[in-house]
């Protein structure tokens, strides 16, 4: 019989501090440090902490927004169901748009890509909330066009879409957009709706 770890806590404890002692964490404040850990740990990655970048009060103001009940926008279903509703501060709202009927028919009509055209129907909620995007780098540009219209701004943004096609884009387009969104990406490639779930996750909560 294979000898393994079967203690749930424990392997995280130690998977945990093993990040903790491998990674390159100097320089991130506490939270983000936290949001860094779980990102890791969603990727198996150590070298990601050096592509993850956010704006100075992006984890005060997303653990704020979160504690005030702010709904969390995901771009796609699996990003909103990796969030442990258990560790939401306040029974937080958790949206995806993506299978809504409307959605088809909004896509072809503004020629994007599903994803992207999803957000139309965020217009309601989006001001004030944590928007996380881990796939689509169109419903990252797309975001960005929704907030230059002047009408509503997000809290927080997780900008961690994956792919060849914009991902890299996309996130740069955050990071330096003139609105100064509240925001953490990790630059290039890489990205994901595990490692934007793990963001989340950590925000939600304190306990590791």
């Amino acid at each position: 019989m294979s000898v393994y770890e079967r203690d749930g806590a424990e392997i995280y404890r130690r998977s945990f501090a093993m990040i903790r002692a491998e990674a390159e964490l100097d320089g991130f404040d506490p939270v983000l440090e936290r949001v860094a850990v779980r990102m890791i740990h969603a990727c198996g990655m150590v070298d990601l902490a050096a592509d993850i970048a956010a704006s100075p009060r992006f984890g005060t103001l997303a653990q704020a927004a979160l504690r005030d009940g702010a709904p969390i926008l995901c771009d796609t279903a699996m990003v909103a169901a990796g969030v442990t509703r258990s560790r939401l501060p306040a029974g937080n709202e958790v949206v995806c748009t993506l299978s809504d009927p409307q959605v088809a028919e909004l896509a072809a009509r503004l020629q994007t890509t599903r994803t992207a055209a999803a957000l139309e129907l965020w217009r309601d909620r989006l001001d004030g909330a944590l928007v996380v995007v881990g796939n689509a780098p169109t419903a990252l540009f797309r975001l960005l066009e929704i907030v230059e219209e002047g009408r509503a701004r997000p809290a927080a943004v997780i900008g961690v879409p994956v792919g060849f096609i914009g991902a890299a884009e996309s996130k740069l387009a955050l990071a330096e957009h003139p609105a100064a969104l509240e925001h953490v990406v990790v630059r290039g490639r890489r990205g994901g709706s595990a490692i934007a779930v793990a963001a989340v996750n950590a925000l939600a909560s304190e306990a590791e």
